[in-house]
C-alpha cells in the first residue's frame, strides 16, 4: 500500500523537523495521527482540569467520520508542509 508507505515516511520525517512546530500543528498532528491509525474518537471526554487532554480529544472530534486514508494523506501533507517551511 503506496500511502502507508508514505505515512510512515511522514512519521519518520516528524522527528528529524529542525523547528518546532506550533501547539495548533502538534494537535493537528495528533489527531491526524490518531484518525489515521484508530479511526473516530470512541474514548470517554476527559474531565475537570485536564486542559492537555482536553484538547487532544477535541482535535480528534475535529476529524470525526473521515476516513483513515484522508487522515493518513492530510497528515502526510501537513508534514510535508513543515518541511518545506524548514527550507
Amino acid at each position: 500500500m503506496e500511502s502507508n508507505e508514505a505515512f510512515q515516511n511522514a512519521l519518520k520525517t516528524v522527528d528529524t523537523l529542525t523547528q518546532r512546530p506550533s501547539n495548533e500543528q502538534l494537535l493537528k498532528l495528533y489527531a491526524l495521527y490518531k484518525q489515521a491509525t484508530h479511526g473516530d474518537n470512541d474514548t470517554e471526554r476527559p474531565g475537570g482540569f485536564d486542559f492537555k487532554a482536553a484538547a487532544k480529544y477535541n482535535a480528534w472530534e475535529k476529524f470525526k467520520g473521515e476516513s483513515k486514508e484522508n487522515a493518513m494523506k492530510a497528515y502526510i501533507d501537513l508534514v510535508n508542509e513543515l518541511k518545506s517551511a524548514e527550507s
